[in-house]
C-alpha cells in the first residue's frame, strides 16, 4: 500500500510541474514571447544568488551538526595516523577554498551576466595564458598532494622498525584470524590446501603430507591464533602481515586512520604505533563501552556488514599476561601432545600406582 502511494505522489509531482510549465507557456504567449522570455531570465538570475547563499548556508549547517559525529574531533590514535591527519587537513583546506571560490563566481557570474538590452555578446573563444594558467595550478596542487600522499604510503607500508610486533591477520567470510608468532618468534608455514575450519583455520602445517609434498614444520606448533580480537601494545609498533582465506577483504582501522587490502595469495603489509591503551581511550571519549574496531572495508558478501572485529590496546604486562594464558594453536587441534597436561596426568597417576601398591601389600599380609 505504501509503495503505491509513494508512486502515486510522485506521478501528481509530475502532472502539477506539467501543468505550471503549460501555464508558462500560455502566459508568455499573452505576454509576448521576447518580454516573457526577459523577465523569466531576470527572475532566474536572482534565484543563482539565492541558491548561492542558501547553499552556503548549508553547507556550514551540514558541517556544524555532523562534524560532531565523525572522527575527525578526535585524533589519531595512531603516531602515523598522525600524518593522515595532516594529509586530509591539507586536502580539506586546498579543495574547500576552491570550492568556495569556483561555487561564488558561478553563480555570481550567471547573476551578472544575463542577458541585457545595453551590453553585446562577447565571445571569447581562446585564451592561451588562461588555459595554461587553469591547467598547471592544479597540475601543481595536485602532484604535491599525491606526493604527500606517496611518501606517507611508503612509510606505512614498507620497513617497520626491528623492535615491531608482528602479527597475521587473515580475513574470511565474516570474520578476522589474528595470528601471533610463539616464543620462537617464528610464523610457521601454513598451505591453503590444508585449512579445516573447525580444527585449522588458516591452514598451519602441522604434519607431513606426502600427497601435497608438504612435511611438519615445527615452528607452527607454538603460534598463538585468536579470532575476532587482536591484542597490541600501547606505544609499541605493530606490522600486520594481512591475507585473505575467501575472496577480497579490506583491513580498516579508522581510528587509527589506516586501512590495506586483504587479498587471497598475496601478502599485504602495513604498521603503526598505537598511541592510547582501550582504557584510555573510554576515558578521552567519555564512552566506557569504546572499542577500537577492525572494520571490512571491501564489499565481501551477503554478511560484509557484520565483518567486525575487535582491537585491545594494552599495556606490555597486560599483553605478557594475557598471552601467557594462551594456548598454541596446535596443541588446542592436538590436546594430547600438551607437555604440561601429561604432567599433569603422570603425576596424578603416581599416587594412584601408590595405593595400589598399598592394597596389594595389604592383601598378601591377610
Amino acid at each position: 500500500m505504501t509503495m503505491f502511494l509513494t508512486i502515486a505522489v510522485i506521478v501528481l509531482v509530475f502532472l502539477v510541474i506539467f501543468q505550471i510549465a503549460k501555464a508558462s507557456e500560455y502566459v508568455a504567449v499573452l505576454k509576448g514571447e521576447e518580454n516573457s522570455r526577459k523577465q523569466t531570465n531576470k527572475i532566474n538570475g536572482f534565484l543563482m544568488i539565492g541558491f548561492l547563499v542558501l547553499g552556503l548556508i548549508g553547507v556550514w549547517y551540514c558541517n556544524d551538526a555532523l562534524y560532531k559525529k565523525t572522527l575527525l574531533p578526535l585524533d589519531a590514535a595512531s603516531v602515523q595516523g598522525e600524518r593522515v591527519d595532516s594529509m586530509l587537513w591539507v586536502t580539506l583546506a586546498v579543495t574547500g577554498l576552491v570550492f568556495i571560490i569556483t561555487q561564488i563566481l558561478l553563480f555570481y557570474f550567471a547573476y551578472k551576466y544575463q542577458e541585457s538590452d545595453k551590453r553585446k555578446v562577447f565571445y571569447f573563444p581562446h585564451n592561451n595564458k588562461l588555459e595554461v594558467l587553469w591547467t598547471v595550478v592544479p597540475a601543481i596542487a595536485l602532484t604535491v598532494l599525491v606526493v604527500i600522499g606517496l611518501r606517507n604510503w611508503f612509510y606505512f607500508t614498507g620497513d617497520a622498525p626491528d623492535n615491531a610486533m608482528k602479527i597475521e591477520v587473515t580475513g574470511k567470510q565474516f570474520g578476522w584470524i589474528f595470528r601471533y608468532p610463539g616464543k620462537d618468534g617464528v610464523f610457521g608455514k601454513k598451505y591453503y590446501k590444508v585449512i579445516d575450519p573447525a580444527s585449522n583455520s588458516i591452514g598451519l602445517v602441522w604434519k607431513d603430507n606426502a600427497e601435497l609434498n608438504l612435511k611438519d614444520d615445527p615452528a607452527s606448533h607454538d603460534d598463538i591464533v585468536n579470532e575476532q580480537t587482536m591484542y597490541v601494545v600501547k606505544g609499541k609498533p605493530v606490522k600486520l602481515i594481512i591475507g585473505s582465506r575467501d575472496v577480497i577483504h579490506d583491513v580498516g582501522l579508522s581510528q587509527f586512520r589506516m586501512k590495506m587490502d586483504a587479498v587471497p595469495g598475496i601478502p599485504t603489509t602495513m604498521w603503526f604505533t598505537p598511541k592510547y591503551t582501550t582504557a584510555e581511550m573510554k576515558k578521552i571519549t567519555g564512552n566506557e563501552n569504546f572499542q577500537y574496531e577492525i572494520s571490512c572495508d571491501q564489499m565481501c558478501g551477503n554478511g560484509h556488514y557484520s565483518m567486525k572485529g575487535v582491537i585491545e590496546v594494552v599495556t606490555q604486562e597486560e599483553f605478557d599476561m594475557w598471552m601467557a594464558k594462551q594456548t598454541p594453536y596446535y596443541l588446542q587441534a592436538f590436546p594430547d601432545k600438551d607437555p604440561s597436561k601429561q604432567k599433569a596426568d603422570s603425576t596424578t597417576a603416581k599416587p594412584a600406582v601408590a595405593n595400589a601398591a598399598t592394597m596389594l601389600k595389604a592383601v598378601a599380609k591377610n
